[in-house]
């Protein structure tokens, strides 16, 4: 199913709710956000089918946008006439309600249909077909169980793809249109040694079924899961760190949350009044791109009718930009940088398109044989609970031991605290290995006398 209603339907639609919304006297303006999709997706748990799913969905939302920067939302999911009758009322209602807002506004210009090539929709995903999927499912499930005697259990072997596209319209003549597709397979497994368990796993997630290498999931889950199987803690002490790519892009992902300029404005980023400032060394360096050819964050259009662009956030070391959307930016009296993000149901907020590291010049293998003595680690826990205003965690850790620059016995039970900054400027390194995880992209970092709490 290559449509799930036409595009003049949908215009056609779009165009009578802002004529709608435009009758009330109060409204100075209004937008239309429209999202439909098609996804499948089937999984094996010990080689027998778990799950085996497909569906499609749409769904509309109408912001009016009062005199004074009240806004309001309305949404349905579908496209049946009858159920959007209300809309315009209920959005205008729900604006008369918000609160009075100044710098709430609608993008000015008309039309940003002019984005080059982004590479982001697959024919070959449209043509995928259940076989193919059970196909692929079984395959990973294969290659996983035949790897290595000591797992017991492929819990998940899954593969999904699908499509989806975008409009967004408002008052001002904004018109506009985004369709990409996606696929991804992973793997969980649980392996087993003697009383030692280990859980584990490997995931990839594309735009285009060609970049889709199964047989690389597999052996990386086998890998990873095998690394840490029968971890020990290691002495209590300061390490030099070496961060697996995987790890690096789940730090990054938190520290996306910093320069998003809600956040900053709100007073919930570390990064409030540091504008300028040096955060870290001239290894690092941050950067947000809405325009990356064949990325899952890419899109030529942001949530409001903003283009999508690109935002160098850390530049060596040194904080130079932080990401807006129409209203922070007003605040700040700066330019959107095509960052507003929303679904259906919501008005816009900032968020990350595709985030990721400038790599370095260095192979894994030379950061292990630099390092020496160290830790290679290979996950994080309780990410999610670093204070994003102090800076202070403490996390979990699990790897590998380094001796003598290479890799040796597993760790795990093991646990780091102290501040971000902190641990920001002891950078010492950033890899060559560029990889993206999602819409995040990392490289293998080396952090230098890290404290680390173990047996």
């Amino acid at each position: 199913m290559r449509e799930i209603a036409r595009r003049q339907d949908v215009e056609s639609i779009a165009g009578w709710l802002l004529g709608e919304a435009k009758r009330y006297p109060d409204v100075g303006g209004a937008d239309v956000f429209y999202v439909a999709g098609v996804g499948s997706s089937l999984s094996l748990r010990d080689g027998e089918i778990e799950e085996d799913s497909s569906g499609l969905s749409c769904g509309i939302g109408l912001r009016s946008l009062l005199s004074d920067g009240r806004q309001g939302v309305a949404f349905v999911n579908g496209l049946d006439r009858r159920m959007m009758e209300s809309l315009a009322e209920w959005s205008v209602h729900n604006a008369r309600t918000s609160v009075a807002d100044p710098h709430v506004g609608l993008s000015d210009l008309p039309d940003q249909c002019d984005a080059p090539n982004l590479d982001v929709e697959d024919a070959a995903v449209y043509a995928l077909k259940r076989e193919d999927r059970l196909r692929e499912a079984h395959r990973l499930h294969a290659m996983v169980a035949e790897k290595d005697p000591r797992i017991v259990s492929v819990r998940s072997a899954f593969w999904h793809d699908g499509w989806g596209e975008s409009f967004y319209a408002n008052t001002n003549g904004s018109h506009l249109w985004h369709r990409g597709t996606g696929v991804g397979c992973g793997v969980t497994l649980v392996m087993q040694d003697g009383e030692d368990m280990e859980m584990g796993g490997s995931g990839e997630e594309l735009r285009f079924l060609e970049d889709l290498r199964s047989e690389t999931v597999a052996a990386l889950a086998v890998e990873h899961t095998a690394r840490t199987l029968g971890g020990r803690p290691v002495p209590t002490g300061k390490y030099t760190l070496v961060l697996s790519r995987e790890v690096t892009a789940a730090l990054l992902d938190e520290l996306g949350e910093l320069f998003l300029a809600s956040n900053v404005q709100k007073g919930r980023s570390l990064l409030k009044g540091k504008m300028g400032s040096v955060m870290a060394p001239p290894c690092l360096s941050i950067v947000d791109d809405g325009r990356l050819p064949r990325q899952l964050g890419t899109a030529p259009f942001d949530g409001e009718g903003m283009p999508t662009g690109r935002t160098l956030l850390l530049d060596r070391g040194r904080v130079a930009a932080f990401l807006y959307d129409l209203r922070s930016a007003r605040i700040d009296g700066a330019r959107s940088t095509g960052n507003g993000t929303r679904g259906i149901s919501s008005v816009p907020d900032v968020g990350a398109t595709n985030l990721f590291l400038l790599p370095g010049a260095a192979s894994l293998e030379s950061l292990l044989r630099d390092a020496r003595q160290g830790l290679y680690v290979t996950e994080l826990l309780g990410l999610h609970t670093v204070d994003t205003v102090s800076g202070e965690f403490s996390l979990g850790a699990k790897g590998v031991v380094i001796r003598e620059g290479s890799l040796a016995e597993p760790f795990a039970g093991v646990t780091m605290a102290g501040n971000l900054l902190e641990f920001l400027e002891r950078i010492v390194a950033v890899g060559e290995d560029l990889k993206f995880f999602g819409s995040t992209g990392a490289c293998s970092l080396v952090v230098r006398d890290v404290s680390v709490a173990g047996s």
